[in-house]
């Protein structure tokens, strides 16, 4: 059995992940952040002032949120700089993981902000003395954030799309949970102006309950790619699907997979047939690669680990190549001479069943006449039947006769 790890970015095996593309995703995923920051920044300083102006405690809470959102454009900014530098020799994979790292951080930092805004809302709901009395200028300002955190959320979930950027995806989500925030502010406003002057506190804890959900939902998404969760149930039925789709290639198995960022990474045993040669089992293994590659956008590297068919246990115990071919030339040089052994052009070991079986091509010279040669190949076919007797690890050894001139090069057991 033998291993190729094919993570080269050569144009036919898919999408080249190169400078030119991480340079490309960085600049996309910088400038729609940087949208996010400024319009953060202005409803931050809006909802807190207004809030203050109207006495909403949960106006106060929704611009904290949106102060989070506009830390969290921030960190995306300097997440996407360094999460999109290529392989290096101290990171082969890439550092992706720096974005999922981020993202993580991000859903701690929320879950915390929101905690803190529930236990002041708490303490007022303990003390009726300090529930503030919001005034329907609160309304205005919450209705604003509704519009430009709904037009934020679309416009950063289009790019994170494009990108496959779970950073950018959860950032959009803040947007929109910023917007729905701010319908809760609305409402506790308006029960305040209505009579209700406790519902602008539990709006508050309301709109604190969606900011902890937002956070567990990224830490936990965060925690997954972590600890390199598989793919979903569908993406491996179609990584299955696609390989048993290629000619010559058969029962993938062993097959693991797990997310790094935007890259999806593949690990798969194929079974191929076990007298093919090194190269063909080499291509096959590059088909499999490129196929998978188009069929799936995410994915970006694959390791392809070559099996024999039908063969599901490794012989350990048997001699590798050069202990065999030392001892076939022990015996052969002795019986046959030096001069004889020495038109060996090649020799091909088949490791099947627990025992191996040799393939052998012997070289005629152009000069020798038939006579001598039969004898020669007679010769030949009863040191070959000795050799199979003798060793045991042997189960067969088939050999061909081809004309060689003295320019031929011979492959020599040693």
């Amino acid at each position: 059995m033998s291993d190729w790890h094919l993570g080269r970015n050569d144009q036919h095996h898919g999408r080249p992940v190169n400078e030119e593309h991480n340079a490309s995703r960085y600049a996309r995923m910088r400038n729609v952040s940087l949208v996010g920051l400024v319009a953060n920044i202005f409803l931050c300083a809006t909802k807190i002032l207004m809030g203050w102006m109207a006495q909403s405690q949960s106006l106060i809470a929704d611009g904290i949120h949106s102060l989070a959102d506009a830390l969290t454009d921030a960190a995306v900014i300097v997440t996407a700089r360094f999460s999109n530098q290529g392989a290096d020799a101290g990171h082969p994979y890439g550092h992706a993981r720096i974005e999922t790292a981020a993202t993580a951080g991000l859903g701690v930092v929320l879950i915390v902000t929101g905690l803190g805004i529930i236990l002041d809302a708490g303490s007022r709901l303990m003390d009726p003395s300090l529930l503030l009395e919001p005034t329907a200028l609160a309304l205005a300002a919450a209705f604003l954030s509704i519009l430009i955190n709904e037009g934020l959320y679309q416009y950063t979930r289009w790019v994170g799309a494009k990108v496959r950027s779970s950073l950018l995806l959860a950032n959009a989500w803040h947007h929109r949970t910023d917007a729905l925030s701010s319908v809760v502010v609305m409402i506790g406003v308006g029960g305040v102006l209505m009579g209700w002057e406790a519902l602008d506190a539990i709006a508050a804890v309301g709109v604190s309950m969606m900011i902890i959900h937002v956070g567990w939902q990224q830490l936990r998404a965060s925690f997954v790619e972590l600890v390199d969760a598989a793919l979903p149930a569908d993406r491996i039925q179609e990584i299955t699907r696609v390989i048993e789709g290629i000619e010559g290639v058969s029962h993938p198995h062993r097959l693991r997979t797990r997310r790094m960022g935007e890259h999806a990474l593949i690990d798969v045993h194929v079974e191929v047939s076990p007298r093919i040669s090194v190269s063909e089992g080499h291509q096959l293994a590059e088909l499999v690669q490129a196929k998978l590659k188009d069929a799936l956008e995410e994915v970006n590297d694959v390791i392809v680990h070559v099996d024999p068919k039908g063969q599901e246990t490794v012989w350990l115990n048997l001699p590798d190549r050069s202990t065999v071919c030392a001892q076939l030339r022990s015996m052969w040089v002795d019986e046959l001479g030096a001069d004889c052994v020495s038109r060996i052009r090649s020799v091909l070991l088949h490791y099947l069943d627990g025992q191996i079986d040799v393939e052998l091509v012997w070289g005629a010279s152009l000069d020798q006449n038939l006579e001598q040669d039969k004898v020669s190949q007679a010769r030949i076919a009863q040191a070959i039947q000795k050799a199979e007797q003798e060793l045991t690890y042997i189960r067969q050894i088939r050999v061909s006769f081809a004309p060689m001139s003295g320019s031929d090069e011979v492959d020599r057991p040693s």
